[in-house]
């Protein structure tokens, strides 16, 4: 009887250890985005950007062209290489010190200007590889190691909702918040990332897709403890679900959308000056 090959490793995904703590979920996500280039074929015409952060060695697990960028810059990074070579499928895989703290400007502005790219972004409430930090997206009252009593919200405010920050913005064709805790919510992150790729490919403008994730070793967790307190404080402050999707809303592209939102202001819309 002949075998059937029923799992296997992407074969956009390098064979090779990873450096990733036990029980982090980042390998989980790089097997989503390699899996996503092999259902549309294009490892041979992607160009993924690895940020500064725990995924900082991410070029050497994706079998896709990669380029390092400067901490927090992916997008400004992406954005070069998109415009340079629009027909390739480009992706920034980002963490949240890397993309909501010194990357936030790069971030909105990406965003705003509607970008034709792809974000990766993982949420983990920390920064993860430098020991600890409180992040944009930690939580109010978390620990860590320079919050040892907890984010003081009076002092470093409430924590940033990214895919709450850009869904308002007219560039912004896709943006879904996901977690990968479980079988069924791994199924919907491995949907949510083909369909950011697939709005990219199809011209519609940026998109975003948030995974919510833990850091085992910095929350001082097992693994199984810290996906159990993602689910219990992580996701009700960080809801998943899609937060905007122009397809579903009735347009074509972000900019068409966008269009619309503006059809009623004075100066001409939707024509050369």
């Amino acid at each position: 009887m002949a075998e059937k090959i029923v799992f296997e490793r992407p074969r956009s995904l390098l064979p090779v250890p990873t450096h990733y703590c036990p029980g982090c979920p980042h390998g989980i996500v790089h097997r989503l985005v390699a899996e996503a280039m092999d259902k549309f074929d294009i490892e041979g015409e992607t160009v993924g950007i690895a940020p500064v952060g725990c995924s900082v060695l991410a070029y050497d697990y994706f079998g896709c062209d990669m380029i390092e960028a400067a901490h927090g810059r992916a997008p400004a990074v992406a954005t070069a290489v998109k415009r340079v070579h629009p027909e390739n499928t480009v992706f920034a895989y980002q963490g949240d010190g890397d993309l909501a703290s010194i990357g936030m400007a790069e971030t909105v502005h990406a965003a705003a200007r509607g970008e034709n790219i792809t974000v990766i972004f993982y949420n983990n409430a920390i920064y993860g590889m430098t020991g600890g930090q409180m992040a944009p997206t930690t939580l109010p009252n978390q620990v860590t190691q320079t919050s040892p009593y907890g984010r003081d919200v009076s002092l470093a405010g409430y924590p940033i909702r990214v895919c709450e920050l850009l869904s308002d913005l007219d560039g912004v064709a896709y943006l879904e918040r996901v977690t990968v805790d479980t079988p069924a919510h791994v199924r919907r992150a491995k949907k949510a990332i083909e369909k950011a790729f697939t709005y990219q490919r199809e011209g519609r403008g940026y998109t975003l897709v948030e995974i919510v994730g833990t850091c085992s070793t910095n929350w001082k967790m097992n693994p199984l403890e810290a996906m159990e307190w993602m689910g219990e404080n992580m996701l009700p402050y960080y809801p998943l679900g899609v937060y905007k999707d122009c397809v579903e809303a009735g347009f074509e592209t972000a900019l068409d959308q966008a269009a619309d939102r503006a059809k009623d202001c004075p100066m001409v819309v939707g024509k050369e000056a």
